[in-house]
């Protein structure tokens, strides 16, 4: 049985996030709000977790689950060949809703789907996912969606999707809006846009002149 815990409420903050942070621990789904949409997250290294988040969506492998992190300092451990174009990106606009694609750190064990050996890598603006994600350690989210369906703005439709393949629903109240992150390849020397989102192509060329954009 799902339990839900408002996070508003200071009482059922602390109690949800310690809740969750136990379902992650052992290996169980949780969601929770993100500055873009609400999220269905699991321990990133545990095969078994994400292989049930994936089946929880209906997702298969051939569309990776990105990683959210708590902190830009969690990158050392987890992504390589990270240019300071990268990292002049990670100064602008994390935390916030850009996503990183970069290539991971051949020794970790994990399996988030077919990557070819590169992660998505954010660190969302939300005070819930950031409290969360800085006592679990890096997470596998995806939008707390069934594939196919809207990504949920609340947490009532994330759970009327869901139900009870999770165990654990932290509710922070509405998103700021459904618009998702941008998304940038910086495993090349110049960096690609894949998806424009929240931020556009402008806007990360105050940063990154050269920016190319994917047809």
């Amino acid at each position: 049985m799902a339990r839900r815990y408002d996070t508003n409420d200071a009482t059922d903050r602390v109690t949800g996030l310690r809740e969750a942070a136990s379902a992650v621990r052992r290996g169980e789904l949780v969601v929770l709000p993100t500055d873009t949409v609400y999220g269905i997250g699991a321990d990133a290294f545990s095969s078994e977790a994400v292989a049930d988040l994936l089946d929880a969506k209906g997702r298969g492998r051939n569309m990776p689950t990105p990683v959210l992190i708590g902190s830009p300092n969690t990158l050392h451990g987890l992504v390589t060949d990270f240019s300071e174009l990268a990292w002049e990106l990670v100064d602008a606009f994390w935390p916030g809703a850009l996503t990183l694609v970069a290539r991971h750190q051949p020794s970790l064990q994990w399996d988030l789907g077919d990557t070819r050996g590169t992660v998505a890598v954010r660190m969302p603006l939300h005070p819930v996912a950031i409290e969360l994600l800085t006592e679990v350690g890096p997470m596998a989210v995806s939008s707390a969606n069934l594939t196919g369906h809207p990504a949920p703005e609340d947490c009532d439709a994330a759970q009327e999707m869901l139900g009870d393949s999770v165990s654990v629903y932290l509710d922070g109240g509405p998103t700021p809006g459904n618009v998702p992150s941008s998304i940038v390849d910086v495993t090349r020397e110049v960096p690609l846009l894949l998806r424009a989102g929240a931020l556009s192509a402008d806007e990360l060329r105050k940063v990154v002149p050269d920016l190319e954009v994917a047809n």
